[in-house]
């Protein structure tokens, strides 16, 4: 039997197993909560942090990409960490590299020390979501995975939808410290639960690929860097044009060494599968339409309508908290109907309630019209959340389960960062925060680009096919 047939090794579950899976999705998806929470928990909180700690616009959105480069940049090497000493393991110490970078955050005494903890915080988030999601779906059968990841989405959904909600609560009843402080408790609890309640697994024991693991963190480190750069220094720009160039020059680097080596941290016979490719880039133009749409979208509702950073993380709640209900829901359709039947019409269900608000920014229309394209755009994007990770999944080796979850997290990072940077290309083209006019002026076309990056989704959703399981 070849490294590659090898059958994933895991450690014999605890007594009681079956009784405590209810318990395994709870704990991995609070700790899953924690960190999408701190993914968009500092977009409503920026303007009282300006006032506080000072910097530049340019310097305080390195609060938002810091966070998001060392997440992107740690997946793969966490997803391979975790297969080789034990996931329980590797995931217990990333939920206490976050819950002490929360802590950190939150004492920072300028921007400068509150960028460098949450680049911490988003190396802690790159070991938590990748090894996560492996722990919870390598406890149930490939049948029930829609479901169980269903409700692990719903739940993280929420912390989606309470991010910005919880950014303008907590910023304007108590400080802006608040928003990091909240996470120290949960941390807490979290890495007590998870060395009671998840089992230890591991994947194929290889030797550590150092050579992938050097040229893949600096590969999306330096890409995430130059599409973040490159709509405030300019695309034209040199630091910019080698930050890209080098990132795609050391990626390719990885990916030559992968299908060179005999132990590959990325297995690439992986994408040989038409429904994992399909599923990764479905995943990517996902979270760019995504978060394209929620950066820009803040400005629109703070500077465009004026309203306060409480009512923004209001006027996102008809969109952003029906994954909680959704999800589960589609999650369960998902093992009866696959994943293409969901995904397709729920992303473009989700562009449609986008041109829709797109339309309407072009009005005097009160907040009461956006609603219902806020719950169209949310339920489609509900539809889709659970299906396409699933798919993914489903559509890797079992031994292959910690390194495709990595991919797929990877990809939803790299989605992100691009959805921002290019949304605010557009709206710097068009607009600006001068006034509401303007910044009008800039949030359609920006809106239109995150609908059209969902009909792409749509689109390459269309390679997704059922997994065939013995």
């Amino acid at each position: 039997m070849t490294t590659l047939e090898a059958p994933v090794r895991l450690s014999a579950a605890p007594a009681g197993g079956g009784r405590r899976t209810p318990l395994t999705i709870a704990v991995t998806a609070v700790a899953y909560f924690m960190v999408t929470l701190d993914t968009l928990v500092v977009v409503t909180a920026l303007p009282t942090i300006h006032r506080d700690l000072g910097g530049s616009v340019e310097i305080l959105q390195w609060t938002i990409n810091a966070y998001n480069m060392a997440f992107a940049a740690g997946i793969i090497t966490a997803a391979a960490l975790g297969d080789r000493w034990g996931r329980r393991r590797v995931y217990t110490a990333g939920l206490g590299i976050f819950t002490v970078a929360s802590a950190a955050c939150a004492l920072a005494p300028t921007t400068a020390t509150l960028i460098a903890f949450r680049a911490v915080q988003g190396a802690g988030a790159a070991i938590i979501v990748p090894l996560g999601l492996t722990l919870l779906t390598s406890a149930f059968p490939a049948e029930r995975r829609g479901a169980v990841v269903g409700i692990w989405g719903g739940i993280a959904g929420l912390g989606v939808a309470a991010g910005p909600l919880e950014g303008g609560v907590v910023t304007q009843g108590l400080s802006w410290h608040w928003i990091f402080w909240v996470n120290v408790p949960i941390g807490l609890v979290a890495m007590v639960a998870a060395r009671i309640v998840l089992p230890e697994t591991r994947g194929v024991r290889t030797r550590l690929d150092v050579p992938a693991l050097v040229f893949v963190a600096a590969g999306v480190a330096s890409l995430v860097w130059g599409l973040v750069q490159g709509p405030t220094a300019g695309w034209n720009s040199g630091r910019v044009l080698t930050a890209l160039i080098g990132g795609v020059a050391l990626l390719g680097a990885f990916v030559w060494w992968e299908a060179r080596t005999a132990e590959p941290m990325i297995p690439l016979r992986l994408f040989r599968s038409v429904s994992f490719s399909g599923a990764v880039t479905t995943q990517f133009l996902m979270a760019a339409s995504i978060y394209a749409a929620a950066f820009i979208m803040s400005d629109y509702f703070q500077f465009g309508r004026g309203d306060s950073p409480l009512a923004t993380g209001l006027r996102f709640l008809p969109w952003t908290a029906t994954p909680l209900i959704v999800a589960p829901i589609a999650g369960a359709a998902f093992d009866r109907l696959g994943a293409r039947r969901l995904v397709v019409p729920g992303l473009l269900m989700q562009a449609a309630g986008f041109a829709v608000i797109v339309h309407l920014a072009t009005t005097d229309a009160g907040y009461g019209a956006y609603v219902l394209p806020f719950i169209v755009a949310g339920v489609g994007i509900s539809m889709s959340l659970p299906c396409v990770p699933a798919a993914a999944l489903n559509a890797a080796p079992e031994q292959f389960l910690g390194k495709a979850a990595g991919v797929v997290n990877t990809m939803q990072l790299f989605g992100a960062t691009f959805g921002v940077a290019i949304a605010t290309v557009v709206f710097n083209a068009r607009g600006s925060l001068d006034s509401p006019t303007s910044v009008s002026d800039g949030f359609r076309p920006a809106l239109a680009v995150a609908a059209g990056l969902s009909v792409l989704g749509a689109l390459s959703g269309l390679a997704l096919r059922r997994a065939r399981r013995g």
